[in-house]
């Protein structure tokens, strides 16, 4: 019955990780409204690319300081701080495009999509932090269900507009303001770290000196450890007998011995060699025959950045996570300059719709791809035996597919394929990440792990987005006859209708950024396995002496 009750709380808990979630991705409806604010508050497109990058920084930026909050206090106070930062920033926005062109300076706009970033990110790694722990053996699928639902927020708040409200602008900024502050403050109630229950693993030593100072130091979500006669992993204990002086200087290879009736998969997802890579396959889900090695310490903080792995993980989330934002941001400047180019006799209205269809369509594609990238990353590890990092070069792969659509594409009718393939390719990238995360550090400090990683967002999405936004002013003009130079002047909006030249050249430097991350990536698992066989090369040459 205790069981029973355990499993059906954690289910409740990711249900609210999951309803969290629908309401944390709510910076990538920003094209979704963005044009028309920018309309009415007469903005460049530059100025327009700094509110919505705000909102990525808000995002991002804030992922170290909201992962000390989670790992040290919980989800609760961090879920709490999410609702009102978002409601906090949706409302006075709302409050500035009723009040139209110069209620509200750019500099305190940034401000509040800011908030509306920093409100996300806090719910959102207290939901991921919350997700692995209570689901430690199915990390992938247990973090890919909110890790989707992050990607489905956009669709799901532009969709119930448009069926309630209409090309109203206003209303839609009300809905986000109230629809966060609700979902976030009310699934804060529901989301606890249940603690897992105790597995009988026995200390099996070969003398009678105890063993408790080999178990010190590593991950605190390792099983529990026997001594075997082999001397072929001592290397692997090495950097655990360096941190822990108490260790006996007789360590022996370390295997695991779970009690009767356990399942050796259930534990896999916890395993981790001593020299694995983010990507690796992990130790008990390697193919039979193939030596094992022992627990990583966790390493979190400041530490990461003398890891290899670390580097790896945030080069390659820097390269690709740019190239997604800056269609995720802009799309709806995409579809303002195609149509004007292709049929000048189209309405704002239809353009609205354009734009509202294009942020679903992205919405869509990204949950479909965090979902199958969550759960699709634990079959390839556990079924394949193959690196997660074949997640990301895929993801790598449909971004390149789709900055060659952005371009060579003249016909605004088939925009849909930019929007989905980034769509797709973004949900893939974030899917695998946070396993990736877990997998090379632990998940004892995981969302502060996170944070450091997602400052590599906030620089290349940051650098894209106002790239785009230079190359787009640069071939703008004003309707009334003013200059790109006049913005904020009231002198009319700023609008380019020369079709996919008014930003062609910001596509070209984000397919270099995506076909370099697929070279990264490859890298990646190359390295990976070279340094895996190495190793196992290694350990047969001390078996065969011994």
């Amino acid at each position: 019955m205790a069981d029973k009750a355990h499993f059906k709380t954690r289910v409740v808990s990711v249900v609210a990780a999951t309803t969290i979630s629908l309401a944390c991705g709510t910076n990538y409806a920003y094209s979704a409204w963005g044009p028309q604010f920018a309309e009415r508050m007469k903005l460049s497109a530059t100025q327009s690319n700094l509110i919505g990058a705000a909102g990525n920084v808000g995002m991002y930026a804030s992922g170290i300081p909201v992962g000390l909050l989670v790992d040290s206090k919980g989800p609760t106070p961090s879920v709490l701080l999410g609702s009102i930062a978002l409601g906090a920033g949706y409302f006075p926005i709302k409050k500035a495009f009723d009040g139209g062109a110069g209620s509200m300076s750019v500099s305190l706009l940034c401000f509040l999509s800011f908030l509306t970033g920093m409100g996300s990110c806090a719910s959102f790694s207290a939901s991921i932090k919350t997700s692995a722990l209570n689901w430690p053996h199915h990390r992938g699928t247990a973090t890919g269900l909110p890790l989707s639902a992050f990607g489905l927020s956009a669709l799901f708040f532009t969709l119930i507009s448009r069926l309630a409200f209409p090309d109203d602008t206003s209303n839609l900024l009300l809905f986000l303001a109230i629809g966060t502050f609700c979902m976030v403050f009310g699934g804060m109630f529901f989301l606890r770290v249940v603690p897992q229950p105790q597995t009988a693993y026995a200390a099996l030593p070969t003398s009678d000196s105890d063993v408790s100072g080999v178990e010190r130091g590593f991950r605190r979500d390792s099983n529990r450890l026997k001594r075997t006669k082999s001397g072929g992993s001592k290397r692997s204990l090495a950097g655990s007998a360096q941190d822990d002086p108490a260790a006996p200087d007789d360590r022996e290879n370390v295997t695991v011995v779970p009690a009767a009736g356990d399942d050796l998969d259930e534990r896999s997802s916890l395993m981790s060699k001593s020299s694995s890579g983010p990507g690796d396959i992990e130790a008990d889900e390697r193919p039979a025959g193939k030596s094992t090695h022992s627990h990583k310490p966790d390493v979190t903080g400041l530490a990461l950045l003398k890891h290899l792995d670390f580097w790896k993980l945030w080069v390659m989330m820097g390269l690709l996570t740019g190239v997604g934002l800056m269609t995720i941001n802009n799309i709806g400047n995409d579809v303002n300059a195609l149509w004007s180019h292709y049929d000048d006799s189209v309405s704002k209205s239809f353009i609205v719709e354009r734009q509202l269809d294009h942020v679903t369509i992205i919405s869509l594609m990204s949950f479909i791809g965090r979902l199958l990238s969550g759960i699709g990353s634990d079959l390839l590890v556990k079924r394949l035996h193959l690196s997660r990092f074949w997640c990301v070069i895929t993801s790598a792969s449909i971004f390149a597919g789709a900055q060659l659509v952005a371009i060579n594409l003249l016909n605004p009718h088939l925009l849909f394929f930019l929007s989905g393939l980034t769509g797709l390719a973004y949900g893939v990238l974030f899917g695998v990440y946070p396993a990736l995360v877990a997998d090379a550090f632990g998940v004892a400090g995981l969302s502060l792990n996170w944070g450091f990683m997602t400052l590599a967002p906030v620089i290349s999405g940051n650098v894209f987005n106002l790239c785009y936004g230079a190359f787009f002013d640069a071939r703008s003009e004003r309707e009334s006859g003013g200059k790109p130079g006049d913005e904020g002047k009231g002198q009319g909006e700023l609008v380019c209708r020369d079709g996919r030249e008014c930003y062609r050249q910001a596509y070209v430097v984000t397919l270099v950024s995506s076909v370099v991350g697929v070279a990264v990536g490859l890298w990646c698992v190359h390295h990976e396995w070279s340094v895996r066989r190495r190793l196992e090369k290694e350990e047969e040459e001390e078996a065969h002496r011994a």
